[in-house]
């Protein structure tokens, strides 16, 4: 930990999380027809992204595009336009899916009636495997067992679940109140259902969290044995998220939100997970395990995935697609959203067309973060450079890094990232990024 503590000053700077190269606010404006083209000429299995904005109320913390609606009346206009937004998508209806996520917001704000008339809509036009991986993001608090069977009854076999912490003082200060008690019980319903795979999201780095705190959470959390866990490090951006100023004073120090994550890093180690990647964790039997062992892992705007031969394809507000090399991004704002598709458009606002040097790039960056180093050998081979000579600059850079010990092998066929990088993985990667984009983006602890 001494050694993590010389190092953050130096390295704990913004950096992209990187779903995508580059990053989306490097993209330009863009319209329907970008995505029509794209989808036009892939003919790749399908992964689906579908994004429900609503929540009953604003957790804190809370850093993504949602929209804040007690009344649930909202979500009947939402579905519809979502199912039209889905029929104006028809050059890939069809399409075999092999992957489909629901996120939010919570997608459980719909009722079974309505997660029954959405999931159909998109079954009946595209060709859902049996052996697919459907998933869909829980808020334990508002989720009932019915929505739970019907979800099950339709063919969703895994949930991501939101805890973020289970300490009282935690909980208030960013008003998400989440009892264990209900929590574990809902695990319990959600095994004895048939699901098979149940994720939990912690968060590093909240008002009043401190080390004795902290570990009671991850002990609590263990008990519950989830089969995967991200432990993210929470982003504060209080220009962005006004909410966030309510609770400035009360946060840990850098040196102590590192501390946190460490602490994390040792006790899932001992409790049996393997460290993916970043902040993601898996029980050693786990395909993410798999896909990293033996480098197919990849990353998106979903995360880690063992899905890299697909298309992404994102139906509502502020959905992201990436498809063949194309990245296009749906409006963000609800009424800009709602207007496109009320006009028969695919409500895009924004993309881009990566370029040769883009993908090259991405390559690396995602082999980075992936799998814990960057096999020159393997880069050449798909694109046909010399890996030396193409990132000349950028191994000179890398030297300081190997000097702290964050990588090891810089002038090797494989770099290798050491144990102390991977706190900093996300700035190691950085230093491919032509781009450099920080001004938006969260630091690395």
């Amino acid at each position: 930990m001494t050694d993590l503590l010389a190092l953050l000053n130096r390295y704990n700077e913004p950096a992209p999380r990187y779903t995508s190269y580059p990053p989306a606010p490097q993209w330009s404006a863009a319209h329907r027809g970008l995505l029509i083209s794209a989808l036009r000429r892939s003919t790749a299995p399908l992964s689906i992204y579908v994004h429900i904005p609503f929540c009953e109320r604003l957790c804190l913390y809370c850093g993504c595009n949602v929209v804040i609606k007690k009344d649930h009346s909202a979500a009947g206009g939402y579905i519809k336009n979502l199912i039209q937004e889905i029929e104006l998508a028809e050059v890939a209806h069809n399409r075999v899916v092999t992957q489909m996520h629901w996120g939010g917001g919570t997608p459980t704000y719909l009722d079974a009636c309505q997660i029954t008339e959405l999931f159909n809509a998109i079954a009946h036009r595209f060709s859902l495997t049996a052996d697919g991986e459907f998933s869909i993001e829980i808020d334990p608090r508002v989720t009932t067992t019915g929505q739970l069977q019907t979800l099950r009854s339709l063919g969703f076999n895994r949930l991501s679940m939101g805890i973020q912490d289970f300490d009282p003082n935690v909980q208030v200060a960013i008003r998400r109140i989440q009892p264990y008690e209900h929590t574990r019980e809902f695990f319990e319903n959600a095994r004895a259902l048939g699901f098979q795979s149940i994720n939990a999201d912690l968060i590093y780095g909240l008002p009043k969290q401190t080390r004795s705190s902290f570990q009671k959470a991850l002990d609590l959390v263990l008990e519950l044995d989830p089969d995967r866990l991200a432990v993210f490090s929470y982003a504060h951006v209080p220009v962005l998220k006004h909410q966030q100023r309510s609770f400035e004073k009360y946060l840990p120090s850098e040196s102590e939100k590192l501390q946190l994550f460490v602490d994390a890093m040792q006790r899932l180690s001992a409790a049996g997970y393997e460290h993916i990647g970043m902040d993601h964790f898996a029980r050693p039997g786990d395909g993410l395990v798999a896909a990293r062992n033996d480098g197919s892992l990849h990353r998106n705007f979903q995360g880690y995935t063992t899905h890299g031969e697909t298309d992404l394809l994102g139906f509502g507000v502020s959905a992201i697609s990436h498809v063949g090399n194309t990245f296009t991004q749906n409006h963000r704002e609800l009424r800009a959203w709602d207007d496109d598709v009320g006009a028969g458009r695919l409500p895009v606002f924004r993309g881009y067309v990566q370029t040769k040097d883009d993908a090259i790039r991405g390559a690396v960056i995602e082999d980075c973060l992936c799998n814990s180093r960057i096999s020159k050998s393997e880069i050449e081979r798909r694109f046909q450079i010399n890996f030396d000579d193409y990132f000349l600059s950028e191994l000179m850079r890398l030297h300081e890094y190997e000097r702290d010990g964050l990588i090891e092998g810089r002038m090797s066929r494989m770099i290798r990232v050491c144990p102390a990088g991977r706190v900093f993985v996300r700035v190691i990667a950085k230093v491919f990024d032509a781009f450099q984009s920080a001004a938006v983006a969260s630091k690395a602890v």
